[in-house]
């Protein structure tokens, strides 16, 4: 077959370095060490950057209320105070404790000079009132909850009604995994110094962090050359333009294996996201009596009553790519499709039942394969639970790619692409409207019909993760989030396919 897909997708292929703390800490120590950056210059930078996003958010705001932690995260906030006071702002400081360390108390000297006095916090205080709350309670260094008067805290900052500015992490929050192990800050904004932070994107940081800005303190692009990120956010990808010669069959051919009884509307939906993500010609195996159904709901699509194996092959045999899973159930009928799917050696994408299956008869995948688990199927491929799959979300992806030696999309807030070298990558679109029934389907169809254009593997999760989660924020615009429907991403889906929506 011709291989359409012979021109570099569209748009920069290489997204937003994350770092992992233990990085992030090494490159501070390298600027300290390497450039002679003294810490609490860089400590100032950070409080520059932390106010003049402050001011760029909120031009309007005249009252600030910092609350300090006694770490240099807390430094960060004494500095910010005094930049904001001799900026002419109205500032107040709440602090956990005055006993602040190294350069954190030289920072909160130079905030008594300002004419600041900070005012210890206590467990049943209120906060005063403030135009804008500056979150610098915690860095990168809290990897538990918060407990007892911080906890307390926490809860007043979340509770003040007054927009909320988070300096590096939002307190509570695991900066390395993405893991909220209690009370957590809800920040509006994340400014985050000199490297982006791999935890801020996914599980349950994305609720807390709100945009994240990041800079790099001004420190020179030599210091990042020797060090190679952990991983990547994705990047706003698109296909080319076919050739003004191509036809249906330069374009792939995807089988979609599932819908037992009373499932026809998840295979439908993976056929038809196949069909819309540009697969050249789309075949669906399920069960007799959807047929009538699936033809007249959507002619385009090639139905066929599949009754077992045998009545699979000639299907299999004609197909390119296959997508297995939706509605496929873990009976009798859907194991021997899926025995007979994965022995055909074609490339694929496993998702559903086809995924709770393989954790019940677990293989290592020779051909070219996507597994897109959420985090229970991950934890079932895993041997493990959805809480510990959670609490390290890029370990989990990392470990399903090299079990079954194919492409793991880990899904939920911030879906993860891992590949079975460790390459990984992160999804920085999606909305809580897509929770909802069919939007794995969807993803099934529209990697499938990658893959089947000529995308390997790799490239076909990337592409297929990154197009879904930005269909799905499309289609929520000027209509919300609430009741979205995974047929929604359909249209903005086509749109994005061919570059032709931001």
């Amino acid at each position: 077959m011709r291989r359409p897909y012979n021109r570099p997708m569209t748009a920069n292929t290489q997204g937003l370095a994350l770092h992992t703390v233990e990085q992030a800490r090494a490159l501070d120590r390298r600027a300290i060490d390497g450039l002679g950056i003294a810490g609490f210059e860089l400590m100032r930078r950070a409080a520059a950057a932390a106010l003049a996003a402050l001011r760029r958010r909120w031009p309007q705001a005249q009252r600030l209320l910092v609350c300090c932690g006694p770490g240099n995260n807390g430094g960060d906030g004494y500095l910010l105070a005094a930049l904001a006071r001799e900026d002419g702002l109205r500032v107040e400081v709440v602090e956990l404790s005055a006993a602040a360390r190294g350069d954190a108390a030289l920072a909160r000297e130079a905030c008594v000079r300002a004419g600041v006095a900070p005012r210890q916090w206590e467990d049943d205080g209120t906060l005063p009132h403030a135009d804008v709350v500056v979150d610098a309670l915690y860095g990168t260094g809290l990897r538990r909850a918060p407990e007892g008067a911080a906890a307390a805290l926490v809860a007043r900052i979340n509770a003040a009604g007054a927009p909320v500015l988070a300096v590096d992490v939002p307190s509570g929050v695991d900066a390395d995994t993405g893991r909220v192990p209690g009370a957590a800050v809800r920040a509006d904004v994340t400014v985050t110094f000199i490297v982006a932070k791999r935890g801020l994107y996914t599980g349950g940081a994305p609720a807390h962090t709100g945009v994240v800005e990041l800079d790099a303190l001004g420190l020179p692009a030599a210091l990042f050359r020797d060090a190679p990120p952990d991983a990547r956010l994705l990047a706003a990808q698109a296909l080319p333009p076919r050739a003004r010669d191509a036809h249906k069959g330069d374009n792939g051919h995807v089988l979609a294996i599932g819908g037992d009884r009373g499932t026809a509307g998840a295979i439908r939906l993976c056929g038809e996201a196949a069909l819309r993500a540009g697969a050249g010609l789309v075949s669906v195996a399920t069960q007799a009596e959807h047929i009538a159904a699936l033809n007249a709901a959507r002619p385009e699509l090639m139905a066929h009553a599949v009754n077992g194996p045998q009545a699979l092959q000639p299907l299999l045999a004609r197909a390119g790519v296959l997508a297995l899973g939706p509605g496929l159930g873990q009976g009798a009928w859907g194991h021997a499709l899926w025995l007979a799917a994965l022995d055909s050696g074609k490339p694929l994408v496993l998702d559903a039942d086809g995924l709770n299956l393989l954790a019940r008869d677990p293989r290592r995948f020779a051909q070219p394969a996507v597994l897109t688990p959420h985090p229970g199927e991950a934890a079932r491929l895993l041997g493990a639970t959805v809480a510990q799959v959670q609490a390290d979300r890029f370990a989990a992806a990392r470990a399903l790619a090299a079990r079954y030696g194919a492409v793991a999309v880990l899904k939920g807030a911030g879906s993860l692409v891992a590949e079975p070298d460790g390459r990984l990558d992160v999804c920085p679109w999606g909305n809580p409207g897509m929770a909802s029934g069919g939007m794995g389907d969807l993803l099934t169809g529209i990697v499938a019909a990658l893959l089947a254009q000529g995308c390997s593997a790799p490239e076909a999760a990337r592409l297929g993760v990154g197009l879904h989660a930005r269909a799905g924020d499309l289609a929520v615009r000027g209509e919300g989030e609430r009741g979205l429907l995974a047929s929604d991403l359909l249209a903005p889906l086509r749109r994005l396919l061919n570059g032709i929506a931001a």
